[in-house]
């Protein structure tokens, strides 16, 4: 890679970041090393340390940008849903969330696998909140989006408000299995048309399973 031509000493925090989050994208976690990042942003490794104390510093910024864009893309999906029927547009808007979930595992392999790579204090994003705790804003990260359509999904009658605790553990761990089963498991030479059915069986099955008894 050859350094960037666009940095001439404006916000080099930034610049730096950017290109943590190009060569993530690249080669997962194991891309974001200092030395290749200064490089390719065209300043001395000494320069970072300004900024970011160690390796981990700069992958927590990088894992933050990643799971910002794992949540864009299920709530870009989850938007798309158009249904006028309160209960089925609730279902509906959980398999979706599901679906941007594995859209964006599939199509940026690298920074998916950064956002599950970052140290304690940016996976506690993904913590169940504790009992008697607000809702997480919904579009504030993954488990946010997740837990306000299991909310949606109690609030029309399908799903039983007792049944609801841990319900998002089932459903993440799905989509987030399924997801890594095609990335790096046995099912990665599937066809399109083939991981297109799995999914739909999978979280098909899934909603059905939260549903009335």
């Amino acid at each position: 890679m050859t350094p960037r031509d666009g940095y001439h000493h404006g916000n080099l925090r930034e610049a730096l970041v950017d290109a943590a989050v190009e060569l993530a994208g690249a080669s997962g976690p194991e891309g974001v090393v200092l030395r290749a990042v200064t490089r390719r942003v065209g300043v001395s490794p000494n320069a970072a340390y300004r900024h970011f104390a160690d390796r981990e510093a700069l992958l927590t910024e990088v894992a933050s940008r990643a799971m910002a864009a794992l949540t864009r893309s299920m709530v870009v999906r989850q938007d798309a849903v158009a249904e006028p029927d309160p209960v089925v547009r609730a279902v509906a808007r959980l398999e979706a969330i599901g679906r941007g979930y594995v859209d964006f595992a599939l199509a940026e392999p690298g920074l998916f696998r950064v956002c599950f790579a970052a140290p304690p204090e940016v996976a506690l994003a993904w913590d169940s909140r504790a009992e008697g705790e607000p809702a997480p804003d919904p579009t504030a990260d993954p488990f946010g989006v997740l837990n306000a359509a299991l909310d949606e999904l109690v609030d029309v009658g399908w799903l039983d408000p007792v049944r609801r605790t841990g319900a998002e553990v089932l459903c993440w761990s799905t989509v987030h299995g399924f997801a890594t089963l095609h990335l790096d498991g046995p099912l990665r030479d599937a066809t399109p048309e083939e991981r297109e059915h799995s999914l739909a069986l999978a979280l098909a099955h899934v909603s059905r399973g939260l549903g009335p008894a």
